[in-house]
Parts: structure tokens; C-alpha cells; sequence
């Protein structure tokens, strides 16, 4: 069986007048993530990490921010479509491990509706997704509640041909 890791980043700017989304759930908070999408850091470094697993380049590659038809996307779909691009290079996803760097505002009590959001749309069971959050302590751009910042890490497994 042959097994690839990947890893994946994404930062946003946190500005006034836009949604808070994580990990496909909506925050309550005064700020969202500026992007051309949802803006959604959590989704995109998960899809950033399966892509490169397979060294197939990354979110930018396969979804432009030129793109007007992606103005605004839920980033679910992108999500969705990435694991469709895994599937049809004959992989699958074995877990998730991923971290929020965010200062405010605090976001365990949504962890689990992440979890199961993210879950839901690749089809895996909500135990192989691990979402972990971290303040800065108050240090550099997510400390002074100007962005955020999300890791993840994915093991993917050649696809059984049974």
C-alpha cells in the first residue's frame, strides 16, 4: 500500500463587513476573513495538503482567484472537488490533523460542527479529523486580530482496487 503526506497554510486578513468562516462552519464574529471566496483558512490548507500529497500543485492552481466564476464559493465545494481530484488519481483520505491560529474570537465551542461539516463532505468518519486552535499570545498579525492563519496535514493511502 502506498501511503503520501501533505501539508498545507493558508492566511487571511480579518476585516469588517465580512463572514467568519472555519472549517465550514460560520463564526459569529465582528470580523471575516477577506478572500475571494468564503475565505475559509481551515478548507483551504486542507485542500492545499491533499493536492500536494500528490505534488499536484495547490488551491490556487486548480481554483484561481481570477476565476469570477469562484467569486464568493463556498469553500466546501472546493473542499468537494479536491477530493474528487484525490479520488480520481486513485487515493483516498486516511485522517486530517489540522491547527487555527486565531486570536479571537475563541473557537472550541464550534470544533465539533467543523468536524463533522469537514467529515460530511469527504466522506470520512469524524474521527479522522482533528482540528487543534492556538492563540499568537497576543504576538505578530493574528495577535494584533488582523488575520489568521491554518495548518493541516493529511495521510492519503492508494485507493483498494477490490
Amino acid at each position: 500500500m502506498s501511503y503520501r503526506i501533505g501539508s498545507g497554510v493558508d492566511y487571511h486578513q480579518l476585516v469588517a463587513g465580512r463572514k467568519l468562516w472555519i472549517g465550514g462552519v460560520e463564526i459569529p464574529h465582528e470580523k471575516g476573513s477577506l478572500g475571494h471566496s468564503d475565505g475559509d483558512v481551515l478548507l483551504h490548507a486542507i485542500c492545499d495538503a491533499m493536492l500536494g500529497a500528490l505534488a499536484l500543485g495547490d488551491i490556487g492552481h486548480h481554483f484561481p482567484d481570477t476565476d469570477p466564476e469562484l467569486k464568493g464559493i463556498d469553500s466546501k465545494i472546493l473542499l468537494a472537488k479536491t477530493a474528487l481530484i484525490i479520488t480520481q488519481k486513485g487515493y483516498e483520505l486516511v485522517n486530517i490533523d489540522s491547527t487555527i491560529c486565531l486570536q479571537i474570537p475563541k473557537i472550541n465551542p464550534f470544533v465539533l460542527h467543523m468536524r463533522e461539516a469537514i467529515a460530511g463532505v469527504l466522506k470520512i468518519h469524524i474521527d479522522c479529523v482533528s482540528i487543534k486552535a492556538t492563540t499568537t499570545e497576543k504576538m505578530g498579525f493574528v495577535g494584533r486580530e488582523e488575520g489568521l492563519v491554518a495548518y493541516a496535514t493529511v495521510l492519503l493511502k492508494k485507493a483498494s482496487t477490490e
